[in-house]
């Protein structure tokens, strides 16, 4: 994975931060799995855009290690949710050609679940003509902490020394190894934060915020997003040519 400097031109890598359907659904007088359940609506019709648009990578943060803190009732909630997105949506995704793959501590979901994730990965793995990662169970810190020991079992066993450590071997050890990096970074309903999604990768990312909430997201919001990060100046520490 590599920083190119490719000013104005479409982001090859998306990452969606999707925010704001608790509050969505509140101020429209509904419960807060009704604004879920809206929001997984707008799951699909961003990814069918962001392939029409020429996006080759999309990476959607759907439910963060902090998530199991929430109720019960709605933890419930967005279980059924995934599970009816990875047995209805994805098999349309599948017909697309589209690879699809999930980053995060998997095996902490019910064993159904586990079984639908790894045999999705098994069945696109050869699909090449756009990818969607699901970040479930996805932190970054988690993630880090997880690459941290994989490095220093490796060195434990001698494959490499520690003075060897690069950016390469950190990326190697991290859920999102096969992936280049997000270029652009998009989080709706207003908050302006990373909240633990993709902090290394993220490095020099363009971020994207908006107040739209995420269930009222729609091709014209992506289209704005990207035509905004059309406009920015991307140096890596450069300066501008």
């Amino acid at each position: 994975m590599t920083d190119t400097i490719d000013q104005g031109a479409l982001p090859v890598h998306i990452g969606f931060i999707m925010d704001g359907n608790g509050r969505w659904a509140k101020e429209q007088g509904l419960p807060r799995t009704a604004g879920h359940k809206k929001g997984a609506e707008v799951v699909r019709l961003v990814i069918e855009h962001a392939k029409k648009r020429g996006i080759q990578i999309v990476t959607l943060y759907a439910f963060s290690t902090e998530n199991w803190k929430r109720p019960k009732a709605e933890v419930k909630t967005l279980l059924d949710l995934f599970r009816k997105y990875m047995n209805e949506d994805i098999r349309e995704l599948q017909k697309q050609g589209i690879r699809v793959s999930f980053i995060g501590e998997r095996e902490k979901f019910p064993a159904d679940m586990v079984a639908r994730m790894n045999e999705i990965e098994r069945e696109t793995m050869g699909n090449k003509d756009f990818r969607v990662i699901l970040a479930l169970n996805y932190g970054f810190r988690d993630d880090m902490i997880y690459a941290i020991k994989k490095i220093a079992s490796d060195i434990l066993d001698r494959k490499y020394l520690i003075s060897s450590i690069d950016e390469a071997k950190v990326n190697a050890a991290l859920s999102t190894h096969d992936t280049p990096y997000p270029d652009l970074i998009i989080r709706t309903s207003g908050d302006q934060r990373l909240s633990n999604f993709l902090m290394w990768e993220s490095a020099y990312a363009e971020l994207y915020f908006t107040p739209i909430y995420w269930p009222d997201f729609n091709e014209h919001d992506l289209d704005d997003a990207i035509e905004a990060y059309g406009r920015r100046s991307r140096r890596f520490g450069n300066i501008a040519s």
